[in-house]
């Protein structure tokens, strides 16, 4: 990957091992100014450990991370915490209990040595944009942590950080908490313009913050991408997994024609079809599969079954459809108004221009 000239943040094959057992491996990185970029993955992918070095806490084995082109982190050499010019915010919020909120907030400007009137000026308008200007004067166990979490973003942003780090900040706040304020945290970057760098496990979360997701596993970055093209362009089974639900079509190319377990389809309707030998793998998101009484003349892959499971969720309908003639199962997610019985005969529709290609279960690696 290319480093462009002008990164706030580069990553350049940074590696970190704890012993012999590789953490994180070549990660190569650049974020833009302004850029709020999450690392998301499952426990133990080396999110965390990444942004540990970020933050000057950890020392790399291998590679370096640089500052507006100046280099922050190698192998031989460190630069401290305290004089990166980054803020980091926890996922328990690490507030001072006998601070006020406003003592609080001020806290990183005092160090700074800044005059009274313009502490006390940028305190008050932080608070104001994080809607806590009127529990200047309480303490932290009179606030919710929803209020909590916004005085630990206010106490972040006062200082104009170059970077901003968050490490799974909302973890311990309850969904609705969770949503509200993943909101409330791309409202705050959209008002600062801070570069970030976010950690996360929570797809959503990264979906709803981000400019690009690195999706990170086994201490590899798998892809970089925005939020749609992720979603809908996943290049490896992993991240097609990880990024929302999906059903996996997996089959071989046999002359012009692609067979599935219990039905093939014509090789030259697949997406990619040219590039295709071998082994032919999709990823169906649940959603664009449709429920038919019966065949119409429609394109697309048809395909017959029978209802299996059901689950009402509220905003949808879940199913899963035995296909006749094989094992596969698929899942499909239908609007809540749209009601099928269990054990009907059913076909179902699959738009190829709605799938993604995506390497098959046993050559799965790394995207070329």
């Amino acid at each position: 990957m290319s480093h462009a000239q002008n990164a706030k943040l580069s990553l350049i094959g940074l590696g970190k091992n704890f012993g012999s057992v590789p953490a994180v491996v070549g990660v190569d990185l650049a974020l833009q100014p302004g850029e709020f970029v999450s690392l998301l993955g499952p426990s133990g992918c080396g999110k965390t450990t990444t942004l540990r070095m970020i933050a000057g806490f950890m020392k790399p084995t291998a590679g370096s991370i640089a500052l507006d082109g100046a280099t922050i982190s190698d192998p031989g050499n460190v630069v401290p915490p305290e004089k990166r010019g980054m803020a980091m915010i926890f996922q328990s919020y690490a507030i001072w209990p006998n601070m006020t909120v406003g003592e609080n907030v001020a806290f990183g400007l005092k160090l700074r040595k800044l005059g009274t009137a313009v502490i006390t000026e940028r305190v008050n308008r932080i608070l104001d944009t994080v809607q806590l200007r009127h529990l200047k004067d309480r303490y932290p166990a009179e606030l919710s942590g929803g209020q909590q979490q916004r005085v630990a973003l206010a106490r972040a942003i006062v200082i104009e950080p170059e970077v901003l780090l968050l490490d799974e900040p909302l973890s311990n706040l309850d969904a609705n908490l969770r949503e509200e304020m993943r909101s409330e945290i791309r409202r705050l970057h959209d008002a600062f313009r801070i570069t970030t760098v976010y950690v996360t496990h929570d797809q959503a979360e990264a979906m709803v913050t981000s400019d690009r997701i690195v999706v990170m596993n086994h201490g590899r970055i798998d892809q970089v991408d925005d939020p749609v093209s992720l979603y809908n362009r996943p290049r490896t089974r992993f991240v097609a997994g990880f990024i929302g639900r999906t059903n996996f079509l997996d089959g071989r190319v046999d002359g012009d024609r692609i067979v599935f377990p219990g039905f093939t389809v014509p090789k030259d309707s697949a997406p990619d079809y040219a590039a295709l030998v071998g082994e032919a793998s999709f990823s169906v998101r649940p959603q664009t599969i449709e429920i038919a009484d019966q065949r119409s003349d429609d394109a697309g892959w048809w395909i017959e079954g029978r209802i299996g499971e059901r689950a009402y969720l509220g905003e949808y309908w879940e199913y899963v459809i035995r296909l006749n003639g094989s094992d596969l199962r698929l899942r499909v997610t239908t609007p809540p108004t749209t009601i099928h019985e269990p054990d009907r005969a059913v076909w179902v529709r699959i738009d190829p221009a709605r799938i993604a290609r995506v390497p098959g279960p046993a050559t799965e690696g790394r995207p070329s």
